[in-house]
């Protein structure tokens, strides 16, 4: 417990600097991106661009880790449920392996006990805010209602205080999304491995989904996935086991911003 307070501290703090000092010419707004890059291949790492690359760095966002390590974050976005998570948490408890799970908060609503279990389970509850609205076409005021709503229903759900880690809805953002949610406190979490799955009733079976996963496997690898989709539910085991085959381990955003910070190893491992 103590060191997920140091974790959450050190967030906390990276996410309000970056507040402070970000970039005023990216501070307008103006522009709306959806989140795309250049999928990995043969290990090489995914590329978001020079733009994107600036953009982000200048918040602190993420949507990938070290090139040095084979290291994988398992992350799953939940609109609705469609009878799959209990599966997925299954394999995720078997093979000892942490998740992060960004929820609407229709699915806190709608499928509360699987929400309890994830908690329970040990994984980390990420913000994929209340409502799923085009964050970027909000004001400031209701970008900060989506999020403060969101929490105020974990934490009413959970005792969860609050998130640290934010997604915007379909992955289309702008500076301002990036620049609020820093004064709120989140740090906007994006990915280097996706594939078409979230379309709950269109089947191409676990070989599809595995293959998908496989072919961009690379180190850092920020992985998103939807968990209304059957494929993924029954690939899931079958890539963790052939991905540690290879060599990678699976770790916790919170890893992955420490990491991504350099932060000392004595923060991480000293005794309370």
């Amino acid at each position: 417990m103590w060191k997920q307070h140091i974790v959450g501290a050190v967030i906390a703090t990276f996410i309000i600097a970056a507040a402070i000092s970000f970039n005023p010419f990216f501070a307008s707004g103006s522009d709306e991106y959806h989140w795309g890059f250049k999928r990995a291949k043969g290990g090489e790492q995914a590329e978001a661009g020079a733009q994107l690359d600036k953009l982000l760095n200048q918040y602190g966002a993420i949507y990938k880790g070290k090139a040095d390590k084979k290291v994988a974050y398992l992350t799953f976005d939940n609109g609705y449920e469609n009878g799959f998570t209990e599966s997925i948490l299954d394999t995720l408890e078997k093979e000892k392996v942490p998740a992060t799970f960004f929820l609407t908060g229709h699915y806190l609503v709608s499928a509360s006990d699987l929400v309890k279990r994830m908690v329970q389970d040990g994984h980390t509850i990420g913000n994929h805010s209340y409502g799923h609205p085009n964050m970027a076409r909000l004001t400031r005021d209701g970008m900060r209602a989506e999020w403060r709503k969101f929490d105020g229903k974990l934490r009413e759900l959970t005792g969860i205080d609050r998130t640290t880690y934010a997604r915007p809805p379909e992955g289309i953002f702008n500076a301002k999304v990036l620049e609020v949610g820093n004064a709120e406190g989140y740090r906007h979490i994006f990915w280097s491995v996706a594939f078409k799955d979230w379309l709950k009733d269109e089947r191409r079976g676990a070989d599809y989904a595995y293959n998908a996963l496989m072919d961009q496997l690379h180190p850092g690898a920020v992985i998103l996935m939807h968990t209304v989709a059957q494929d993924n539910a029954e690939a899931l085991p079958m890539f963790i086991a052939e991905a540690k085959k290879q060599g990678y381990t699976f770790l916790s955003l919170d890893d992955l911003v420490l990491e991504y910070e350099d932060f000392p190893v004595a923060l991480q491992s000293s005794n309370p």
